[in-house]
C-alpha cells in the first residue's frame, strides 16, 4: 500500500495492541535498476532473521511462529519491485500481512512485539502532505488522491459520480466552455449536491487541503449549492471530462501546488520567527528531542531529508555513525527523527518539512513550544 493510504483510523488500527508476536520489517529500498536488485535479497535476509528470532523466542508457541514465518513468506513473494520508492515496511503477524511502499527512507531492522512499528509510516504520511483533488463537471465528478509522487484516481467514498441523465456533448464544452445553461438547470443542481454530500464525507473521514479543478460554471454552482468546497485550498478553473488522466490534471495543477507548497513553508517561519521573539523556540535534535517527550511541541519543523542515528547517553542523544554500531549495543535509535515525529503528533503536535538546508543554522531542525 501507498502513503495515501494511511488514514488516522489506519495508523490507529496498527498501533492497537495484538497477539504476541507482531513482527515489523523495514528497510530502505531503490526506485531504480541496477540498485534494486540488491532489494529481493535483503528483503530475503531480513525474513530469514525474524524467522531465526522467533525460533530463539521461548514466549512464541511453535503454532504463532509456523503462522507468521508464512505470512512473513507471502509478503516477501508479494512485494512488487517496479512499484519501489524509498522504503518498504513489511508488518506480519498470525492473521495477516501487509506491506507498505514509501517515499522516506527507513533503516533496516527487525521488531518483535505485541504492536506494529509504525512511527516510519507516521513520518513518511507528515512528510507526503497529502491533499484531495475534485476534477468535476455537470456530466461528470471524480475525487483524486494527491502525493509528491503524483495523483491517483479514488474509486470508493462514493466516486466517481455521474449524473443519470446526460443529453449534452461534454467533449465540447470541456473544449469550449459553452453550454452554460446546462449549470443552471435543477438536474445539474441536485447532481451536485449529491457530490458535495459525497466530499463533506470524505473531508470528516480524512481531513487534507482540498483543490477543486472545473469550468468556472461549476466551481461557482459546487460552492453554491453546498459546503463541502468552500474550505479549498485553491480553485482551478479549467475544463475536465471522465476520460482526463491523472498526468493531465497534475499539469493543470501544478501551479497551484507550487503556491500551496511556497505559502505553507512561509508560514513554517513566519511562526519560528514568532518563536524566537516569544522565547518559545527550540532548536536542534537534543533540545526538540527533550521538549517533544515532555509534550510541548506545538509545531516541529524538519529539513526533507534529515535523518539522524543516536545514542541516548544521560538523557541526551549523541550521533553515532551507524559503521560504528556494534550488535547489541544498547541505547542506539536508528530513527531518531521519525521517532521524534511520531512523540509530537501523538501529543497533538504539528510536523512540517522545509527544504534541506533551511534550518541548517538550527542543526536541522527547529521547534515552537507551547510553553
Amino acid at each position: 500500500m501507498d502513503t495515501d493510504a494511511l488514514t488516522a483510523g489506519t495508523l490507529q488500527n496498527l498501533r492497537a495492541t495484538r497477539p504476541y508476536p507482531a513482527v515489523s520489517l523495514t528497510m530502505p529500498t531503490h526506485r531504480r535498476a541496477p540498485d534494486n536488485t540488491q532489494d529481493a535479497v535483503r528483503l530475503r535476509n531480513l525474513v530469514t532473521e525474524a524467522g531465526n528470532r522467533l525460533d530463539a523466542d521461548p514466549r512464541v508457541t511453535r503454532e504463532a511462529r509456523d503462522a507468521v514465518k508464512a505470512q512473513l513468506d507471502r509478503a516477501a513473494t508479494d512485494v512488487d519491485q517496479r512499484r519501489a520508492l524509498e522504503s518498504l515496511v513489511v508488518l506480519a503477524d498470525a492473521d495477516e500481512y501487509q506491506i507498505w511502499q514509501l517515499p522516506r527512507t527507513a533503516p533496516e531492522r527487525v521488531v518483535i512485539s505485541d504492536s506494529y512499528l509504525t512511527r516510519n509510516l507516521v513520518a513518511a504520511k507528515a512528510g507526503a502532505r497529502l491533499f484531495w483533488v475534485l476534477s468535476f463537471s455537470a456530466e461528470h465528478a471524480a475525487l483524486w488522491s494527491g502525493t509528491a509522487e503524483g495523483l491517483r484516481e479514488v474509486h470508493g467514498h462514493g466516486f466517481p459520480l455521474s449524473p443519470r441523465h446526460v443529453d449534452f456533448d461534454p467533449e465540447r464544452q470541456a473544449r469550449s466552455g459553452g453550454a452554460p445553461s446546462i449549470y443552471t438547470n435543477e438536474d445539474t443542481r441536485n447532481f451536485f449536491r449529491t457530490v458535495d454530500e459525497k466530499l463533506r464525507g470524505v473531508l470528516a473521514a480524512d481531513p487534507r487541503p482540498l483543490f477543486l479543478i472545473g469550468l468556472p460554471q461549476a466551481l461557482s454552482l459546487l460552492d453554491d449549492v453546498g459546503g463541502g468546497a468552500r474550505s479549498a485550498a485553491c480553485e482551478v478553473a479549467k475544463g475536465t471530462t471522465a476520460e482526463t488522466t491523472a498526468a493531465e490534471l497534475a499539469r493543470e495543477l501544478e501551479p497551484a501546488l507550487d503556491d500551496w507548497r511556497k505559502q505553507g513553508t512561509a508560514a513554517v517561519r513566519d511562526r519560528l520567527d514568532t518563536a524566537r521573539g516569544a522565547k518559545t523556540f527550540a532548536g536542534g535534535l537534543d533540545e526538540v528531542w527533550a521538549a517533544a517527550r515532555e509534550g510541548r511541541v506545538a509545531l516541529v519543523a524538519v529539513e526533507e531529508h534529515f535523518q539522524r542515528t543516536v545514542k541516548v547517553t544521560e538523557g541526551h542523544l549523541v550521533a553515532v555513525d551507524p559503521a560504528d554500531i556494534e550488535p547489541g549495543d544498547e541505547g542506539i535509535r536508528e530513527d531518531i527523527v521519525d521517532e521524534l515525529i511520531e512523540t509530537v503528533l501523538d501529543n497533538g503536535g504539528e510536523v512540517a518539512f522545509v527544504a534541506d538546508d533551511s534550518l541548517a543554522e538550527h542543526g536541522r531542525l527547529a521547534a515552537v513550544l507551547r510553553f
